[in-house]
């Protein structure tokens, strides 16, 4: 591209990424830290709204009074800027202080989009890193920049912020739902519309673009996001040839949510079936999915990394919405859908997961350690009106307590407006949705 006509291109894309976002947006409760010289990098899923959480970080900084004109959204994708090279990068910061001249201590905030488009665009964000003057959010492909990839190649200069399809309080702001100032001493019609909210989020699932279609649209939109995933973030950037075992394993693990799986059966499948890939493509293709945040997986809880190996690992899609796509059992698995929500908001909490198999041989859902160093051994359960059920859950929570004595116990349930059966001394039963929105 000539000089001049880049210039006009680059002229006119600042103009119009300085002027405030007027679209309505759906505030997603993600705070930024208060950490400086690194940029901040926004990974997620593909259409998890990464874009949007980019224009809501500018949105927030004009409430606090920053000009517009120094916060500068800017998409890399753009047929325009196609031939566009590392060298001519450093021409958007000049055309923008020209048009735009920075008084003195005064920050600029540049939000990139798409920005792996240019090769070598780690070198360019660190140069403007290192002159104090520019703050910078980076977003794009999920194939591109990956987490493990920014911390590499900006060597410890970015921070990530993933952003995950809706949690439970998202949904309901976008839905125009009441969200309650305390989850206490509700009365029970609150309580009762609240049930059946959460409900409609399992079920809907959290991605901004499913929310208000019906079931047959949902289902064809969710099932393009997976058929793009698995094409640009999976084939093409990894050059997989056996594209049949990848799709094998992408229905086998999103066929399973909060199941287990293990590599070799799964591996003695694709054989019975006349598929041969040996076992170490076939734990690169479950990484290779992990990495596009469709899905993720956690293993036994145990210090022994050999015991963590040998036994499988349970499986959980990013977002509840995906369950029905890859279901043929013809049930609700609104089971499944509880602990998957729960599941992804440990994440969201930046929870390390594990799940615990007592020497008895039953299970506990999660055992979940903190940041701040808290435990919490919690049990997911659409109800506990039965009594085995119940008895079962809490054998299980007192039977991890023998390793995990520090952990808080909790029993996660759908139901908030029956009346709980009673339940052992320091075991605390909460309704999902009050725990979320804790």
């Amino acid at each position: 591209m000539k000089g001049l006509i880049l210039d006009q291109v680059l002229k006119e894309k600042i103009l119009l990424g300085v002027e405030p976002y007027k679209k309505e947006l759906t505030p997603r409760d993600t705070t930024l830290p208060s950490i400086r010289e690194k940029a901040f990098a926004v990974i997620g899923m593909r259409r998890a709204g990464k874009t949007t959480f980019l224009h809501q970080c500018r949105n927030d900084l004009m409430k606090k009074g920053r000009r517009p004109e120094q916060l500068l959204y800017f998409n890399f994708e753009d047929e325009r800027l196609s031939d566009l090279k590392l060298d001519q990068c450093a021409l958007i910061a000049e055309i923008h202080e020209r048009l735009f001249p920075r008084e003195e201590k005064t920050l600029t905030t540049f939000f990139f989009d798409e920005i792996q488009r240019i090769d070598g665009w780690e070198r360019f964000i660190r140069r403007l890193l290192d002159t104090s003057e520019y703050e910078i959010f980076l977003s794009g492909s999920s194939a591109k920049l990956l987490s493990r990839e920014i911390a590499t190649s900006m060597r410890g200069r970015a921070w990530e912020i993933p952003i995950y399809p809706f949690n439970f309080s998202e949904f309901l702001k976008h839905h125009k739902k009441e969200i309650p100032t305390t989850t206490t001493h509700l009365t029970s019609k609150k309580k009762l519309a609240l049930d059946h909210q959460f409900t409609r989020f399992l079920k809907l699932g959290g991605l901004p673009e499913a929310q208000f279609l019906n079931v047959s649209d949902r289902l064809q939109l969710l099932q393009e996001y997976v058929d793009v995933l698995l094409l640009r973030d999976v084939i093409e950037r990894h050059q997989i040839t056996n594209v049949t075992a990848l799709r094998w394993m992408t229905r086998r693990l999103l066929s399973n949510p909060a199941g287990l799986f293990s590599m070799t059966k799964f591996d003695a499948d694709l054989k019975s079936q006349g598929i041969a890939v040996s076992r170490d493509t076939l734990y690169e293709l479950l990484e290779h999915l992990k990495d596009t945040f469709l899905l993720n997986t956690i293993s036994i809880a145990s210090d022994s990394e050999k015991r963590r190996q040998v036994n499988p690992r349970k499986i959980y899609p990013v977002d509840t919405g995906f369950i029905p796509l890859f279901d043929r059992s013809g049930k609700a698995n609104i089971g499944h859908a509880l602990e998957t929500a729960v599941f992804v908001e440990l994440q969201r909490r930046r929870a390390e997961v594990a799940y615990v198999r007592n020497d008895d041989a039953t299970e506990v859902d999660f055992l979940a350690r903190y940041p701040n160093g808290k435990e919490h051994l919690i049990q997911v359960c659409t109800s506990l009106h039965d009594a085995t059920t119940l008895q079962g859950e809490i054998h299980a929570l007192q039977e991890a307590r023998k390793c995990y004595p520090r952990a808080q116990r909790l029993i996660l349930t759908l139901e908030s407006h029956l009346a709980l059966p009673e339940i052992p001394r320091g075991i605390k039963v909460l309704p999902a949705w009050q725990w979320m929105l804790g």
